[in-house]
């Protein structure tokens, strides 16, 4: 399936079997190409993804109230639903949810954390408190995430304000692709930071998707 990046940062994506699977997992559009990787990998034809507007993200306060909607929606149509999120600046809410309707979600403040791993991430955690993360969609996502909504289009000469206390710029990819390394590079670049490749694969996404997908085998 060929996803289009404007309707995962605006519109999010909805991929289903027509009701035959049983497991639901309700994620972000910044990780849908992720999750769709691992679902076609590992066979789980039982497992269906609703994913909701990667562009929530930049409203936090959002997170919760949207997947909390989209559970009650789909709740009558899975036996199991499970929340592809993080806590990701909620504040406690979106586990606040997921208690709530019974569903699962990832361990972890958010993606750059699971995507490290959880234990690895919080070890390096205070080494790394000048470190300014890009995942794959960031990487592809620059602009729309953050030189635009930072109006860094516009003045430029705020980067520095910004930034200031940033010592590098941590890529951590997802996939091999040189020329998503070259872009993570030209941002870096573009910030005035260092730069470091590091990468993850799927990291703790990828053990959790697992654990859910076996307790409702296809």
């Amino acid at each position: 399936m060929t996803l289009s990046d404007r309707d995962l940062t605006e519109q999010g994506l909805t991929l289903d079997t027509g009701g035959a699977a049983r497991l639901l997992v309700i994620g972000c559009g910044a990780i849908a190409r992720e999750i769709l990787a691992l679902k076609a990998t590992n066979g789980w034809t039982h497992m269906d993804l609703a994913c909701l507007p990667a562009i929530l993200h930049n409203h936090p306060d959002r997170i919760a109230p949207a997947v909390e909607a989209m559970i009650k929606e789909k709740s009558e149509r899975y036996e199991t639903i499970f929340v592809a999120y993080a806590d990701c600046g909620t504040g406690g809410y979106l586990a606040d949810v997921c208690e709530r309707h019974g569903a699962e979600m990832i361990a972890g403040p958010h993606c750059y954390s699971f995507f490290e791993g959880n234990e690895r991430f919080a070890e390096r955690a205070a080494d790394e408190i000048d470190s300014f993360y890009l995942t794959d969609f960031l990487v592809r996502q620059f602009d729309a995430f953050v030189w635009r909504p930072l109006g860094l289009d516009r003045h430029p000469d705020l980067i520095h304000s910004y930034f200031a206390h940033y010592r590098r710029l941590v890529y951590q990819a997802q996939v091999n692709d040189p020329a998503l390394d070259a872009k993570a590079e030209e941002c870096a670049a573009r910030l005035g930071l260092a730069y470091e490749r590091r990468f993850t694969g799927y990291g703790d996404l990828q053990s959790a998707l697992a654990s859910v997908a076996q307790q409702r085998p296809g």
